[in-house]
């Protein structure tokens, strides 16, 4: 599929994603939001893809935030039902991707971009990358499920202090947080995310969907995250991930996954 924001790429099982709008520092727009979607759809449901990368063109950004000229002058109802579709066509739906998410955080994650950093499943940041949320500067609130995400990475306290400030802390400020999983210098963070990715797609699909599956569950309201895991552990039984992986342990082999 071709894309007018987006760069795709696809190498040894991994799917890297690229927002390539570098004259807005790679900023979402609607059309942006919707490529991206339908980017991680086409990754999600292709079985040779075992890992999917998104990150940023150029080395000034990740994603500087969302295109404000957009939603500048809308009402009430148009702001809820900005947030209402973004969170359902590309945060949450990242988020609960049975593909591995990883961002590679390049440079600044303001706004909608650190949601999106936060939908992922793993984040590394080169050390020059900048985070934060930025919103109330403008006179509203993250809507791309910040408020959500970021307190439960880094914490009620420290999300506020965040979100209140409207400030922007570094790589290793984030790091500290527990914010992003690994810094790496701006050289090492595609080959680092490359060895991450390899190790990720070695073991099970299946099971790694079930995992993410499950950890998501603890986090969702209505849901307990202890009877999903019952549920989702017992489901492994009936794969052949599961089938193919005792019997390559019993039998000293390596696995030779095929993600059903």
């Amino acid at each position: 599929m071709e894309y007018n924001n987006l760069l795709t790429d696809f190498e040894d099982g991994i799917t890297t994603i690229t927002i390539n709008r570098p004259k807005k520092l790679n900023a979402l727009n609607k059309e942006t939001i919707q490529e991206l979607h339908d980017a991680f759809k086409e990754a999600d449901e292709d079985s040779a893809t075992r890992v999917i990368v998104i990150t940023g063109s150029g080395d000034k950004a990740f994603v500087a935030g969302a295109d404000i000229s957009e939603f500048a002058d809308y009402s009430v109802a148009q702001g809820a039902d900005l947030a209402s579709q973004g969170q359902a066509l590309l945060f949450d739906f990242v988020a609960h991707l049975s593909t591995p998410v990883i961002a590679a955080i390049n440079g600044f994650a303001l706004g909608g971009g650190l949601e999106l950093a936060m939908a992922a499943h793993i984040r590394v940041a080169s050390e020059n990358a900048k985070m934060g949320l930025p919103e109330v500067s403008l006179g509203v609130i993250p809507g791309y499920g910040g408020t959500q995400r970021l307190p439960q990475l880094v914490g009620k306290g420290r999300a506020m202090e965040m979100i209140m400030t409207a400030g922007m802390i570094t790589a290793d400020q984030a790091l500290d947080f527990g914010l992003v999983n690994h810094v790496t210098t701006s050289d090492e963070l595609f080959l680092w995310i490359d060895k991450l990715a390899k190790r990720i797609k070695q073991n099970s699909p299946a099971a790694i969907g079930s995992a993410i599956e499950a950890v998501n569950a603890g986090f969702e309201d209505g849901e307990n995250g202890f009877d999903a895991e019952i549920t989702l552990f017992g489901k492994c039984f009936g794969t052949a991930d599961f089938q193919e992986g005792t019997q390559a342990f019993l039998n000293k082999r390596k696995p030779d996954f095929k993600g059903n």
